[in-house]
């Protein structure tokens, strides 16, 4: 389902700046105006206090657990085909609760705010996270602004934290992976990667890839549901499937192999990679996870994660076995194989 967004009637706003100034960072009515007329007023928060207030009946369960992870964010550029700086700081944050088998309930935002900055353009990224929010089932409650002169950021840096709640004898962790595990990806690599590197406009490069960024919340609790023995999952962000893959066979002192003839790649994604020199195994991605889970329950799991959107894709790609502790080895679609080490540096930076 694709997220509707709405911005506020033009009629009742407070705000009528264009830009934002350093004025509206310095604790006044300016300030006032743009928390209330921009994010407030779209938010809309349980409680205007200086902390949220927090309850839900998943927290009283016995042996249920909390979850809490914080993210920053800061793409170049801010809107890119198929998302903006918004959704991914509220899919970046969803996504790290859910991998980790934890049901995502509450996000904070914290917006660092370079003076000169166009309102229109908070607008936009406000109206889509809200949006986002809403569709995921999270609720953002709590947050902060700060304005910063002019050059000391690049328009709008984004912070989210979230809290979620793992419910009782779910214990996903990298190092219960097992030789026989099955190694299962849910869509296309790198698509992320590929449609910043096009928008950035840097090279004569044009392609209708769009970045894949979106919630893997629906995707976890339908696969953790369907085979509750999962092991483990990672969402591929900077670094790609390459850099979880090695994370993973590091903490659990397996070896993994993978097939590069089952990877979902894109032709384009593929194209642009042969031209730039780059591994489509190391790019980014927003809305792609890798997990394992038994062998014998593989075909279950990637036919329950193939019947939603999110994991239409979905592929296995791989096997544990026990082999040399910490390995990442890839057939080769020449019959051959070959190390996948992990990323040193970055390919491609602020990616998100």
């Amino acid at each position: 389902m694709k997220a509707a967004v709405t911005l506020p009637d033009t009629n009742k706003r407070r705000l009528r700046a264009q830009h934002v100034t350093m004025a509206h960072g310095g604790g006044g009515s300016a300030m006032r105006d743009l928390i209330d007329d921009v994010f407030i007023s779209v938010f809309q928060p349980d409680s205007l206090e200086d902390q949220a207030r927090l309850t839900d009946e998943a927290l009283s369960e016995p042996g249920a657990k909390l979850a809490f992870t914080t993210d920053g964010f800061v793409v170049d550029p801010i809107e890119f085909p198929g998302g903006d700086i918004g959704k991914l700081a509220v899919c970046g944050t969803v996504n790290d609760l859910a991998v980790g088998g934890a049901r995502p309930l509450w996000l904070s935002v914290g917006f660092i705010i370079e003076e000169g900055t166009e309102v229109a353009l908070l607008r936009r990224l406000v109206a889509t996270m809200k949006a986002m929010a809403d569709d995921i089932g999270v609720k953002i409650v709590t947050g902060d602004t700060k304005v910063v002169e002019r050059g000391s950021a690049d328009k709008v840096f984004i912070t989210t934290s979230g809290i979620g709640v793992i419910p009782p004898h779910r214990n996903l962790c990298a190092s219960s992976v097992q030789p026989g595990d099955a190694v299962i990806v849910n869509g296309y690599l790198g698509d992320h990667g590929a449609a910043i590197m096009a928008a950035r406009g840097d090279l004569a490069l044009t392609t209708t890839v769009e970045s894949d960024c979106q919630s893997l919340s629906a995707l976890m609790e339908t696969i953790l549901d369907t085979v509750p023995a999962t092991r483990c999952a990672r969402d591929a962000t900077r670094g790609g499937a390459a850099s979880v893959l090695n994370e993973i066979a590091e903490a659990s002192g397996t070896h993994i192999v993978i097939d590069e003839t089952k990877f979902p790649i894109r032709k384009e994604v593929k194209g642009l990679c042969e031209i730039l020199g780059l591994d489509p195994l190391y790019l980014a991605n927003e809305g792609t996870l890798v997990v394992f889970v038994p062998g014998p329950e593989a075909h279950k799991a990637l036919e329950a994660m193939q019947s939603l959107p999110a994991g239409r894709d979905s592929r296995i790609i791989g096997h544990v076995k026990s082999g040399t502790p910490g390995r990442v080895e890839m057939t080769t679609v020449f019959g051959g194989a070959r190390v996948v080490d992990m990323l040193v540096g970055a390919q491609l930076p602020r990616i998100c």
